[in-house]
């Protein structure tokens, strides 16, 4: 279910633009009567829309579509078919109940609302007033095709607004029973901030490979030892770093960080984990050279304060609350609602994802 109206159409103009060649101009297209799939409260769902949402859902899944001759044509796209297409048609349903129950109430997008919706779906794809113009003709796209898809999404977002999203409360109680039971979701990550030094070991062609040369390699690892040695006896790092080191942050003292260690790979983030702050690691052997790290400062995973996540806590429960009541508030409008199918074959469909379900 789309969220959002802008949300809901941030893929339009690149869908259109991906079917435009498959289409004549809008001036030379024959009007085809839409074939009827199913009626919901007197709303109509046609076979057209259900055919624009199966090229959107397969191409959202990196599948390369232009119309619907390939969806006829290749034996993958046809299987991936059988799969998305009854969420889709529920989801069509639900939709179309939403959008009725929105006009119920009073609802409307006012040109207001429909030009602010305008400047940003030129925003999120980088053109101006001309270049939009220019898109949508080229396409064949109609400014009342625009006006109505964003009607649709701004009425169910109305909906879900009035109906769920106004009724949803969560007290401070609530709130801390959440915190205390989820205290992962909560953690600050571990920090550390380090000092290196970095050896460098020189490199010669052999066979028309570059390899290291071993000379050099077993220079730079004594060097290296050198100088963890002295930092063990006490030598300040910063001033070892001076003397040694050949990396760029030689010039701030080799300081590196303050570092995420949940960002690192797992093999150097579990070794790093087990220093304590001024411990000087063991060197470590890279692709490049010899490094050796010594732990400036760190800071271990801590539970952030409850007062610093409220509202984090209480749009993760809200969220998870407001799901649950909107599947329920539409249990309660199918229940209600008049659904007439005009093809045997989807309503069947339709009813065993609904059953699947079990709602």
């Amino acid at each position: 279910m789309k969220q959002a109206m802008v949300a809901g159409l941030a893929g339009f103009l690149v869908l259109s633009a991906s079917m435009s060649a498959q289409q004549p101009p809008a001036a030379s297209r024959p009007v085809v009567l839409q074939r009827v799939l199913v009626k919901v409260n007197g709303a109509v769902f046609t076979k057209t829309e259900l055919e624009d949402l199966q090229i959107q859902e397969l191409q959202a899944r990196n599948q390369r579509v232009l119309s619907q001759l390939d969806l006829q044509s290749d034996e993958k796209l046809r299987a991936m078919l059988i799969e998305i297409t009854p969420e889709l048609l529920a989801e069509a349903v639900d939709q179309l109940i939403l959008i009725q129950r929105g006009r119920e109430l009073g609802y409307t997008l006012t040109e207001q609302n429909f030009q602010a919706a305008l400047e940003r779906l030129k925003q999120d794809n980088n053109l101006d007033d001309a270049a939009f113009a220019a898109a949508i003709k080229q396409q064949g796209i109609t400014m009342e095709r625009l006006r109505r898809d964003f009607e649709r999404q701004y009425l169910i977002q109305a909906v879900r607004d009035a109906e769920i999203v106004n009724r949803l409360q969560i007290t401070e109680e609530e709130a801390r029973q959440y915190y205390r039971a989820h205290p992962e979701e909560f953690m600050t990550a571990p920090m550390m901030t380090l000092r290196e030094i970095f050896i460098s070991v020189q490199t010669e062609l052999r066979g028309g490979q570059e390899v290291f040369n071993a000379a050099s390699d077993e220079a730079a690892q004594q060097k290296v030892l050198t100088a963890r040695e002295r930092a063990l006896k006490g030598e300040d790092f910063a001033t070892l770093v001076a003397e040694f080191s050949e990396s760029g942050s030689k010039a701030n003292g080799g300081l590196i960080g303050p570092v995420n260690l949940n960002e690192l790979s797992e093999g150097l983030r579990d070794r790093l984990l087990k220093l304590s702050q001024g411990d000087v690691d063991e060197p470590i052997r890279t692709p490049k050279g010899y490094q050796l790290l010594k732990v400036e400062q760190k800071s271990e995973a801590a539970p952030r304060p409850f007062e610093d996540v409220r509202n984090e806590i209480g749009n993760k429960v809200m969220q998870e609350r407001g799901q649950a009541l909107l599947d329920a508030y539409l249990i309660s409008m199918r229940e209600q609602a008049i659904i007439e199918w005009r093809d045997d074959e989807l309503k069947q469909l339709y009813e065993q994802y609904r059953a699947s379900k079990k709602n």
